[in-house]
């Protein structure tokens, strides 16, 4: 068998070379609409994915009560909810999370996506900002990332946001607000801003910050 499932709600016990976890207790009789989705995940974040899996499965399975299945034939990860599922909201919330690591995102960071309900996730292309190409584009992509992600870094730092870069996509995730702050900085970079002077209003930003709490 090619999968991966884990179904803790009427699955044999997880083999003795899984981390053991609880399943959820079923809730009172009553109806339930079985849904599943599937989130295919990219060539390229499909062995990260496979490799953080005793990471990635408890959220999901303990957290959210949602049975799971790491689909490796078709590249996709399956969620689908039970009758133990409780939370009306878990199957998108399984679904953003497993979204957020095909993107690029930290198990970490991703997981923050389960525990607060004011996080999303903004993507947009730099084509979307200006039109570059050749070595034009690969030095706005340096000028985010900066030396060694110390631009990018310190984005992520004065916003309290986490940015991905995807080639020509950049993701941000973090609070509405915060997000804004992040793609205002970035937008800057991509139209040529020196990033002594993204740094300057970063600090500002930072500053106002530690003020307001």
């Amino acid at each position: 068998n090619d999968d991966i499932v884990l179904d803790l709600n009427d699955a044999p016990p997880a083999p003795a070379d899984l981390p053991a976890t609880s399943g959820a207790q079923p809730g009172p009789d009553r109806l339930v609409h079985i849904e599943t989705r599937k989130v295919p995940i990219p060539p390229h974040r499909f062995s990260p994915i496979k490799a953080a899996w005793p990471k990635i499965y408890p959220p999901l399975c303990e957290h959210l009560q949602l049975q799971v299945r790491m689909n490796i034939k078709n590249k996709a990860v399956e969620l689908r909810n039970s009758k133990f599922t409780s939370d009306p909201g878990a199957l998108q919330k399984g679904e953003d999370f497993v979204k957020a690591l095909s993107l690029g995102f930290d198990v970490d960071d991703a997981i923050a996506l389960l525990r607060l309900d004011d996080l999303y996730i903004e993507t947009f292309e730099i084509k979307d900002v200006k039109t570059l190409q050749g070595d034009h584009l690969a030095r706005a992509i340096g000028r985010i990332a900066g030396s060694s992600g110390k631009t990018k870094f310190a984005i992520e730092n004065a916003t309290r946001t986490r940015v991905v870069l995807a080639g020509q996509k950049i993701h941000i995730l973090g609070g509405f607000q915060n997000i804004r702050m992040a793609r205002e900085a970035v937008v800057s970079l991509v139209l040529g801003a020196r990033p002594g002077k993204v740094y300057q209003d970063l600090r500002t930003i930072a500053a106002r910050r530690k003020e307001r709490f």
